[in-house]
């Protein structure tokens, strides 16, 4: 169930939905030139896919270069984020049946999330 208020705003974003996919689109692109112009790889979608571009991040080459950039965008102010902790790691996980997860923990030291809202 959604209170009024939470569906009101949903109907009017569902409104605005192609233009708001698009601004995000723009910006994907926008990132993308950016980052191939200083040789960092900008996430991108796959082949055959259509993404929503919800969520866009970068890939670096190493955890001292993901902890440099973390350490140099947000003390610029620019929100950067780290991806997310691997839920293996996470005390109430730490028992549970895993294998090695080595391209997780390859991508978990790695990829920042930047920002990616829709630009006024």
């Amino acid at each position: 169930r959604l209170p009024n208020i939470n569906a009101a705003l949903g109907c009017a974003q569902m409104e605005s939905l192609d233009a708001i996919l698009e601004n995000k689109k723009e910006l994907a692109l926008h990132y993308k030139a950016f980052f191939e112009e200083i040789d960092m790889t900008f996430s991108t979608d796959i082949k055959e896919t259509q993404t929503n571009y919800w969520l866009n991040a970068i890939i670096l080459k190493n955890k001292e270069d993901r902890n440099e950039f973390l350490a140099v965008t947000n003390a610029a102010g620019v929100m950067t984020r780290p991806i997310w902790r691997l839920l293996s790691e996470l005390d109430m996980f730490k028992s549970c049946q895993s294998d090695a997860l080595k391209n997780s923990y390859w991508l978990e030291e790695r990829v920042v999330n930047i920002p990616s809202g829709v630009r006024l």
